[in-house]
């Protein structure tokens, strides 16, 4: 077995009334959406910020600036596969990530398996080393008061 080595990610969008909301790849219906440079997905950036980590590449803000306009509205999934080909070009496959969404509404459940889907055919792995989870925030804070969004996702990473 080769080096294994483990990332953390984090990501934080506001809320915004009457925009799209992205999530895992999945355009979910609801009355706000994630607003940012890109799509706005936090759970593909914890993702993405927990193998860059893991592969000690920097952070999504480094290789994907939001002040250059090639990211501008750009599908994270594309981001995704991007990361992956940055760790690849390490020599790391990934082993498995782990996503937890915090956010009062939309429930995502429903939503998990395509989520998953679209995740594992953007990184290139089997769905069964991609777990997604969600909670609430119990109504307390700007995520209670759904005026913001949240993700967290670790991820092992080992040497081809």
């Amino acid at each position: 077995m080769g080096k294994i080595k483990v990332g953390f990610g984090f990501d934080v969008h506001q809320l915004k009334e009457n925009h799209p909301f992205v999530l895992g790849g999945v355009k979910l219906e609801h009355h706000a959406g994630a607003y940012g440079h890109s799509d706005a997905d936090v759970l593909l950036h914890a993702i993405c910020d927990a193998l860059l980590g893991a592969a000690n590449l920097r952070d999504i803000g480094f290789h994907f600036s939001n002040k250059d306009d090639r990211w501008k509205g750009i599908s994270s999934l594309i981001l995704l596969q991007h990361v992956v080909a940055l760790i690849k070009e390490k020599g790391f496959v990934i082993g498995n990530i782990d996503a937890m969404v915090c956010l009062e509404a939309p429930k995502i459940n429903p939503h998990i398996p395509a989520m998953k889907t679209y995740i594992a055919e953007a990184a290139a792995i089997s769905e069964e080393d991609i777990s997604i989870k969600a909670t609430t925030n119990e109504q307390m804070g700007f995520i209670g008061r759904e005026e913001g969004v949240v993700a967290y996702a670790v991820c092992l990473i080992e040497r081809e």
